[in-house]
């Protein structure tokens, strides 16, 4: 046996995947309701991010010319601390280094290196450029060109002072206390290092203030999109509970409407709902009642008419006896048989499709097997495990069986095939029979229309199966087969689709 390579499978099988999802998302926006709440949800995210859009490029352009501001003011700060620690007499430094550790009074942390200080830098942006460039603007003005300048910006836990292997964290809190107090959200450092004399670097590291606009601009903060999340949730919940409720009328409306044409006198449906829906009720139910009416008085009409025929047929009948000419008697009685062939086609036609029954699940496997046990030889099914179908149960029951009756008249055997699927229940009903000329294949669903010359039977067999199979919404079609015999095609849609 041959095996398909692994890649080939795999491959399938997400081709088989992808498929289904699109046919489950095709069927899932089929319905009013998730229809509006997807068109919730994209409004809602579409809002969201126009809104942030503008709150970026608006508010937070100010926000970055303050923190511009406030970085031109630590540079001249820091700027007057390099000042004084210039002019300060060398072996008076590290006495008030000591002092600032001890009492405070600088917003920077001050420390004299002998050695540059590496500073592992945050990730650069337009704005952490912009405040280097004003820092290094301001400071410049005082520091002459040939003297070594750095200026960059380091996470406060890597933070190195004092010594390369020395970090912030690791010294006593008191040593940055008044100068480096990292609050929460943990700001960048700005750490200016200058070169004041050979192997001796002046050290400031100082948090500029807020608001702490280093990282680059986005559309919409992760904050938002939790928001956006859980507002979106309840909005969706609460539109979905709404739109169930409205749109419940509308579904019993449409289910009403697609059962009319099989169960005429199903109840009046109760009107409830939008204002709309109650008067599409309203208007339906006064529909359905006219429909019952005309119905009524057409069947009652035409039961009258065949059954009152039959006493005048009578006294025709014993008046033809009583002729003298034999010929005309015979010739008489000849018209009355076909007027009574008539009247009683009539009231079968009546019969056999006006049936009075509830629509119901019907298992149109069984239906077709209680069928075959009669002539078990002579019927061969050939289907599937299929679904329940809504209908009228001994309709179908009679339409079947008239066409299997007719198969087995005129091809002596049967094959029924039930095909199954999402959209249509399809029964095909095939016989080895001579086959019906292709000029007649419409014709002989006209009442009354033979094609033979037996006795039994009034042609209205084929006429009535199809309108039980038009009451359901289905359709009925007659093709020769290529290799003799006929085939009957019945559809019947699946407007509702219950499982087993």
């Amino acid at each position: 046996m041959y095996l398909l390579p692994m890649s080939v499978k795999k491959t399938n099988l997400l081709s088989s995947a992808w498929s289904n999802l699109m046919i489950y998302l095709r069927l899932l926006f089929k319905s009013l309701i998730s229809r509006m709440l997807l068109l919730t949800m994209l409004s809602v995210i579409v809002a969201q991010a126009s809104s942030s859009f503008f709150w970026v490029n608006q508010f937070a352009d100010s926000e970055e010319k303050l923190v511009l501001l406030n970085a031109n003011n630590l540079a001249e700060n820091a700027l007057s601390t390099i000042s004084f620690f210039k002019n300060l007499p060398l072996e008076y430094r590290y006495l008030v280094l000591e002092q600032l550790r001890d009492l405070g009074g600088s917003r920077f942390f001050v420390s004299l290196n002998s050695e540059k200080i590496n500073i592992n830098p945050i990730a650069e942006s337009e704005l952490k450029r912009s405040i280097i460039s004003t820092v290094d603007n301001v400071l410049r003005r005082r520091i002459a060109g040939d003297q070594e300048l750095q200026i960059e910006f380091s996470h406060p836990d890597d933070l190195h002072v004092l010594k390369n292997d020395v970090l912030l964290k690791d010294l006593p809190p008191s040593w940055g206390a008044y100068s480096l107090i990292i609050p929460s959200v943990k700001p960048p450092i700005l750490v200016i290092q200058l070169e004041v004399s050979q192997n001796e670097w002046l050290y400031l590291a100082a948090i500029l203030p807020p608001p702490y606009l280093l990282s680059e601009k986005s559309i919409i903060s992760s904050q938002q999109v939790v928001t956006l999340v859980f507002t979106t949730g309840i909005l969706l919940i609460f539109i979905y509970l709404f739109f169930y409720w409205q749109t419940r009328p509308l579904e019993q409306l449409a289910f009403a409407v697609a059962e009319m044409s099989i169960d005429l006198y199903q109840k009046p449906l109760k009107e409830e709902g939008a204002a709309e829906i109650v008067t599409a009720t309203r208007a339906f139910n006064r529909m359905q009642q006219k429909l019952q009416r005309y119905i009524q008085d057409r069947e009652v009409l035409f039961r009258s008419i065949s059954h009152d025929l039959k006493t005048p047929i009578t006294r025709l009948r014993l008046r033809a006896e009583l002729l003298d000419s034999e010929k005309q008697s015979e010739a008489f009685n000849h018209d009355l048989d076909d007027l009574e062939m008539l009247v009683k086609g009539a009231l079968q036609t009546v019969k056999d499709t006006d049936i009075h029954e509830n629509i119901q699940s019907v298992d149109v496997l069984k239906l077709l097997e209680q069928i075959s046990s009669s002539q078990p030889d002579k019927i061969k099914i050939i289907a599937e495990k299929s679904a329940f179908y809504r209908g009228k149960p001994h309709a179908l029951k009679r339409c079947f069986s008239n066409l299997i009756d007719n198969g087995i008249k005129y091809g002596k055997s049967v094959t029924v095939y039930l095909a199954d699927s999402d959209e249509s229940l399809q029964i095909v009903i095939q016989d080895n029979g001579p086959g019906i000329p292709a000029k007649e294949l419409e014709n002989i669903f006209t009442p009354y229309r033979r094609l033979h010359d037996d006795n039994e039977g009034y042609g209205l067999g084929l006429g009535i199966s199809r309108n039980i199979i038009h009451a359901h919404n289905g359709q009925l079609h007659l093709v020769n087969r290529d290799q003799g015999g006929l085939e009957v095609i019945i559809t019947l849609p699946r407007i509702y689709k219950s499982s087993l």
